[in-house]
């Protein structure tokens, strides 16, 4: 004897069978796009934003908000993520800096999409993304960012940075963009290649996840490697630059550097729902 279940379940079959064949594609259409992942969304969206992949080149202010969009909808759920994962554990030891656990997502020349999780007071250092759009969501916890912008100042500006005529060997001057911390939920930050805090530094006050999407991606053949920076206080140098009354701290001096020894960043392997590149 065949159960109830299983009769009705013929019955179903028998009328879906009965359909248009047009009709069954669209059904089918619709099932597939209720069930696209927010992290395949985010992947079509990218494609489409960059399709250009040119370094430099901006994508529209309405391509921008379409992007994040996206991401400020996403949480650690949609990349398989938890916070009781190793990932966001700190198991240094001795004062040795925390290592941070990169999930590489997917990458082409246009753009890279990728994970960092970091475990309580993990730092990316001070570094810069040449030429690139970089989108940055928070998954969860609490980070705090400081980023820059180099102040290029035409003679004829009335800016209140005043050069004087020297600046000092190997540094350059930078104006402070961002200097807070971030907790999630939050929106999604956006820096761009010559504003929006291009230089900045991560710093975790307890274990957080970050998704980042760099259009282009870093390439050192194409002229986009990355370079980390030393930041020192604008009285540093106390001759080279003048700024308006209360704007100190607004301003500081950036000097290149080597990638710090102590800077560890480890793959792992992306477990969350599937990209399909196709």
């Amino acid at each position: 004897m065949r159960a109830e279940g299983s009769l009705a379940s013929d019955r179903e079959l028998a009328s879906e069978r009965s359909r248009p064949s047009s009709e069954r594609s669209t059904k089918r259409q619709r099932s597939s796009e209720s069930m696209t992942t927010r992290v395949q969304m985010l992947f079509e969206t990218c494609r489409e934003v960059f399709a250009d992949g040119q370094a430099g080149n901006v994508p529209s202010p309405e391509d921008v908000d379409r992007l994040r969009f996206v991401l400020d909808n996403m949480n650690a759920l949609d990349v398989g993520l938890a916070e009781s994962m190793p990932y966001f554990r700190n198991i240094e030891s001795g004062g040795t800096p925390p290592r941070i656990t990169y999930l590489h997502l997917c990458e082409c020349d246009n753009f890279s999409i990728g994970i960092f999780c970091f475990p309580p007071s993990g730092v990316i250092p001070l570094h810069n993304h040449p030429g690139m759009t970089v989108f940055s969501k928070l998954l969860f916890g609490s980070l705090h960012i400081k980023s820059y912008d180099w102040v290029d100042i035409p003679q004829d500006s009335n800016y209140a940075i005043i050069p004087a005529h020297f600046q000092p060997p190997g540094v350059r001057l930078a104006k402070v963009k961002t200097d807070a911390i971030f907790t999630a939920p939050c929106e999604t930050s956006v820096l761009y290649p010559a504003d929006g805090g291009n230089m900045h530094r991560f710093s975790a006050r307890t274990s957080c996840a970050v998704l980042d999407v760099l259009g282009p991606p870093y390439s050192d053949s194409e002229g986009r490697p990355c370079t980390y920076y030393n930041d020192f206080p604008l009285a540093t140098f106390p001759a080279a630059a003048v700024v308006a009354p209360g704007e100190d701290e607004d301003y500081a001096w950036l000097e290149e550097r080597e990638k710090p020894d102590d800077f560890i960043v480890v793959g792992a392997r992306y477990r969350g729902p599937r990209i399909v590149e196709s």
